[in-house]
């Protein structure tokens, strides 16, 4: 079969075997164009083949996807970088991919957390990093210090405890939250800062019009865990990103618009690198974003007898913040240290106390409590003869101890098998003593009737042997597969609607052929 290759502004013909696969024509256009191809740990260099708007996979045969006799197939040479990283996050059970340069591995710590954060949307005093053996890496040092080579995994480990609250977060259920929360007043505000945060990348606007309401600001720092108050001032500088910074770097309008409506004091809140929403927008190219907030910074603030613009305003109001705050502090003195770290408060220090960040669950953490409340683990009992101090008289009777230590004598167990066995259309039991049963069963819950002809099985296969041999095969075939008949099904059609410039009916051809091979495969 002769074909024709179209590839950087030349189209040449190429004969094609039958039974050659999309690999061995791409062998045939590297060696006649000379191409050089490659696929190490920076990146790939490849050629793709694509008719009728899909792309060809290697193991496909020409033929099988409808490809005749002086088709023209396109041919692109194309080029893509290998993510420098993968990070495992433990709550999310997925591999992000983190993109850089060989150069990343020569960076510190604190900055590949920073990306993280960016991609996944935590904020990055709730993890920490670790390598595979279980190493775990400091802010202060540098990647390279850890020997690490170009696609290494890395493991994101979170607070114990923490998977469940911070599962919620990512949904935005506002229940769950609610349920998760730490009992610990200091750990509950800073959850509370969390979630908030997390609801401002997600969008999740109704987890974060509760929050707001509990009091939670999102002009307001997340901080660090109360764990580690002690030395907050040299961890992580993103401890200072707010929740109106999450938003601004996510785009999220809605979210910001929701916290300027409560709060203009978000307008001129700046991050650790000094810039505003509105700068934070224009340099990750939020156009909605930007247009909201310049239209905010630039308007008026009218009052019956003076007008200020919005600058001023905030100026005026964030001082007016500060004295009520002040005012607050004369008249209680407990408010100012309210949620800070107090004498007798568990303190975490990196390589001195036991790791409190890895990634347990509410149940597992738990479990460990109890095991060291009780000293042991506890294992129930097996039902063995002597479980419960009763005695097994024989094979049909039992006896048991009331409260009173008496010997209470149990009616006999009779052994019935109540398993039906298939005649016809009917169901009848094998004990003799349900016939009763046997009866109400058919005529409340018939079978359906088993045809005696198949147009597709052998004459001398009864209806019973036809239907076993059918669900062994469709058994088999999800085990061999990894996919049910249907499934199978649906990922044929998906493969064949790829090639949107065929009609509806060759697309469909197109999958019966892929099934079969699939079948024909295994």
């Amino acid at each position: 079969m002769r074909v024709f290759i179209a590839f950087d502004g030349l189209c040449e013909s190429f004969d094609i075997l039958h039974g050659q696969t999309v690999y061995d024509v791409k062998q045939m256009i590297k060696d006649y164009f000379h191409i050089q191809l490659s696929n190490d740990k920076q990146g790939r260099r490849y050629l793709e083949l694509i008719y009728a708007g899909g792309a060809l996979r290697d193991e496909w045969v020409l033929a099988d996807v409808g490809i005749t006799l002086c088709s023209t197939i396109k041919c692109i040479l194309k080029e893509e970088d290998k993510p420098a990283m993968y990070v495992f996050n433990a709550v999310t059970r997925e591999q992000v991919p983190i993109m850089g340069s060989v150069y990343l591995l020569t960076a510190a710590v604190s900055k590949l957390k920073t990306l993280i954060s960016l991609k996944c949307g935590f904020p990055v005093s709730v993890y920490c990093l670790r390598t595979l053996p279980g190493k775990e890496m400091y802010n202060c040092n540098a990647l390279s210090d850890y020997k690490l080579d170009l696609g290494v995994t890395l493991r994101m480990d979170v607070w114990d405890g923490w998977k469940e609250f911070l599962s919620a977060c990512i949904i935005g259920h506002t229940h769950n939250v609610q349920r998760y929360l730490s009992r610990e007043e200091a750990v509950l505000r800073y959850q509370q800062k969390v979630a908030l945060y997390m609801a401002a990348y997600f969008g999740h606007l109704e987890l974060a019009e509760w929050l707001q309401k509990q009091g939670i600001r999102a002009d307001e720092a997340i901080g660090v865990h109360p764990y580690r108050e002690w030395c907050c001032e040299t961890d992580h500088p993103d401890i200072a990103k707010c929740a109106i910074h999450a938003a601004a770097e996510a785009g999220q309008l809605l979210i910001l618009k929701a916290f300027v409506a409560r709060n203009v004091l978000c307008l001129l809140c700046q991050n650790p690198l000094g810039q505003t929403p509105l700068r934070i927008c224009i340099r990750h190219s939020r156009k909605d974003c930007v247009l909201y907030l310049i239209m905010k910074m630039w308007s008026v603030v009218s009052y019956p007898k003076i007008s200020l613009p919005m600058r001023i305003y905030i100026k005026v109001k964030k001082w007016l913040f500060v004295v009520q705050k002040h005012i607050s502090t004369a008249k209680n003195l407990k408010w100012a240290a309210e949620f800070k770290t107090r004498v007798g408060d568990t303190v975490v220090v990196d390589g001195f106390t036991e790791p409190k960040m890895t990634s347990r669950g509410l149940h597992g953490l738990h479990q460990d409590q109890w095991k060291k409340v009780m000293g042991k683990s506890i294992n129930l009992p097996f039902l063995n003869d002597q479980a419960f101090g009763s005695k097994v008289l024989g094979p049909q009777y039992i006896t048991v101890r009331d409260r009173k230590g008496e010997k209470l004598k149990l009616p006999p167990v009779k052994q019935k098998s109540t398993y039906p066995a298939i005649k016809s259309n009917k169901v009848a039991w094998k004990s003799k003593d349900d016939d009763i049963l046997k009866n109400v069963w058919n005529a409340q819950v018939p079978l359906p009737p088993i045809p005696n002809t198949c147009n597709n099985r052998p004459r001398h296969l009864t209806a019973p042997r036809a239907a076993f041999l059918l669900t062994s095969s469709l058994e088999s075939f999800s085990k061999h597969c990894g996919r049910t008949p249907r499934e199978n099904a649906i990922h044929c059609l998906c493969l064949a609607s790829e090639f949107k410039e065929k009609p509806w009916l060759q697309q469909l051809d197109v999958a019966r052929t892929l099934a079969k091979k699939t079948i024909s495969n295994l």
